[in-house]
């Protein structure tokens, strides 16, 4: 498919991937951009959604009849071929999901930059594609350890140059909505899992049989998919020529003093204060997030236990298992309806950072989640499953917008030269906050639960510390000033840098002229229709399963 016939390679241009190939030239309109984006970010945002996977492949050997060894080492699980795999081992995917995200975009963050974001797209698709084939291979031959390199390490790579390649090119097409412009992107990394997650099931159901539990096939079909999407993404993308801005646009002559008009180096963004301050905002608001997504469905049902199905004075060990099974059931609807919040969030707060600022709008996720946080207990006591429900939306729009604002508050502090560079190093914040999270929220609940802590008040302590983790994040966001001016490139080395953009795009028009129009025409609608059929579709899904919790 082609989304943008009327653009023409450069004149001295060579590969079909290199960046000078993408630039723009008279009769390209911008929206086609972000769906573009989108058609990456949907893909690997079934990162999120992986655990649909483990109740299966925990009976892949004992398809009929479980067999598990229990005492039996991570290490001989790595490659046993005779025993079902625990669920707790299968979760160390997440684990290697987030570093591995963290790790290659800080890693290859810089390459991306000069290599652009056609030829970042293109190894994203070949390595979360392919690593889902791996993958299936090694459920096939159930060998955990070739799973995990499949879909873990070279998923976790894919993910990371996937999740980081629209960033720097989107903020430089809409430097007039910097934040809705990622806010469009990211939000398809939300939404992945709302997509994928029912995708899966249906696909497990379709494929299995009686002797196989239908997963392996699933990743080679859900592979296979993946990569043709990301593909038409990366082949999509397009590059503003230097100098570039939208038509009728100047930028505003009223100075912002917490948007700079000068750019950092990559070299030395990491050397600024600002560069670890805007580190800890992200990591401790993604910490307190990420926590409540891993135990968001055992959360609801300890808490409100029979109140779910109609039965108040039940708590949750004087369930039986028919009860216990409607029960997850409804929780699992409130996890997805949290994702449906996650995406949202991503689009209605980073769309909001235009308006108010990045910085404010930090400081509503910290003082607005401090609150709610405090509160939840209250909520809980109170039996409220509305106002529960509804301030953990709130708590996950605020998780979801802080990833889609974050780039824009980059460019504001370094400039739009490095942000996706920048960006890439910044995300080992999340790569960090995927550890803290989970830890402090699991094995606060264990120490808890063996204290003898009544089951709906498990949590409480644990929404204090969360609490204590935004207050710390209040106080970064508070010191965060602009970046010294010791540390801004000088206007010859930006230009030197843009120099050869600049010689490709000469034969081209300069400025805004003949580039960026368009709007909502049939090109950019088709374009959106084929990301946005599936996303609502899960968006449908997910809602089928959240009213069941009322």
């Amino acid at each position: 498919m082609t989304t943008a016939d009327t653009v023409l390679a450069p004149v001295g241009a060579s590969g079909l991937l290199d960046r000078e190939r993408t630039i723009a030239t008279a009769g390209f309109n911008r929206w086609l951009v972000p769906p573009a984006a989108l058609c990456i970010h949907l893909c690997i945002g079934m990162a999120y959604g992986f655990s649909v996977f483990w109740l299966p492949l925990s009976r892949a050997i004992g398809v009929t009849a479980p067999k598990a060894c229990p005492d039996m080492s991570l290490w001989q699980e790595l490659f046993t071929t005779s025993c079902d795999w625990k669920v707790a081992s299968l979760g160390w995917m997440y684990t290697l999901f987030f570093v591995l995200l963290g790790v290659s975009a800080a890693i290859w963050g810089g390459w991306l930059e000069r290599a652009g974001p056609r030829k970042a797209g293109v190894v994203a698709a070949c390595c979360w594609g392919g690593g889902l084939l791996i993958g299936a291979f090694g459920v096939y031959a159930h060998q955990l350890w070739i799973m995990w390199l499949g879909c873990g390490v070279i998923g976790g790579v894919g993910l990371g140059l996937g999740y980081i390649s629209p960033v720097s090119t989107l903020i430089k097409w809409f430097p007039d909505r910097r934040g809705m412009a990622t806010g469009m992107a990211i939000m398809g990394f939300g939404g992945g899992a709302m997509i994928g997650a029912p995708l899966a099931n249906l696909l497990i159901n379709y494929f299995k049989t009686p002797t196989s539990v239908g997963v392996w096939e699933t990743f080679v079909t859900m592979g296979v998919v993946y990569f043709v999407f990301m593909m038409i993404g990366a082949f999509a993308y397009r590059v503003t020529p230097a100098g570039w801005q939208p038509e009728g646009w100047t930028p505003p002559v009223k100075a912002n003093a917490m948007i700079s008009k000068n750019n950092v180096h990559l070299n030395d963004a990491h050397k600024t204060p600002q560069f670890w301050l805007i580190w800890w905002v992200l990591c401790l608001n993604v910490s307190a997030g990420i926590g409540v997504i891993g135990m968001a469905s055992p959360m609801l049902q300890e808490i409100f236990a029979g109140k779910l199905i109609g039965l108040p004075e039940v708590g949750f060990n004087a369930l039986d298992a028919g009860q216990k099974a409607q029960i997850a059931a409804i929780a699992a609807g409130f996890a997805g309806l949290l994702s449906l919040f996650n995406i949202g969030g991503r689009f209605f707060w980073a769309s909001l950072s235009d308006k108010i600022g990045r910085k404010n709008t930090y400081y509503t996720f910290f003082i607005l989640g401090i609150m709610l946080y405090a509160l939840a207990p209250t909520f809980a006591a109170m039996g409220s499953k509305l106002l529960f429900v509804a301030g953990f939306g709130i708590i996950l729009s605020m998780y979801g917008g802080g990833f889609a604002t974050v780039p824009a508050y980059l460019a504001d502090m370094f400039g739009t030269q490095f942000v996706g560079a920048i960006h890439g190093r910044l995300l080992t914040a999340w790569s960090t906050a995927g550890i803290i999270g989970p830890v402090v929220v699991n094995y606060i609940r264990e120490f808890q639960l063996a204290a003898g802590v009544p089951r709906d008040q498990l949590y409480n302590t644990t929404m204090y510390i969360l609490c204590a983790m935004l207050i710390a994040g209040l106080i970064c966001n508070y010191l965060i000033k602009p970046v010294d001016s010791k540390w801004h490139m000088k206007e010859a080395d930006v230009a030197k840098l843009q120099a050869a953009s600049a010689s490709a795009a000469a034969a081209g028009p300069h400025g805004s002229y003949g580039i960026g129009f368009g709007g909502l025409d049939i090109k950019a609608a088709f374009f959106w229709a084929i990301v946005g059929g599936p996303l609502l579709w899960g968006v449908w899904k997910t809602l089928e399963s959240a009213v069941k919790i009322f």
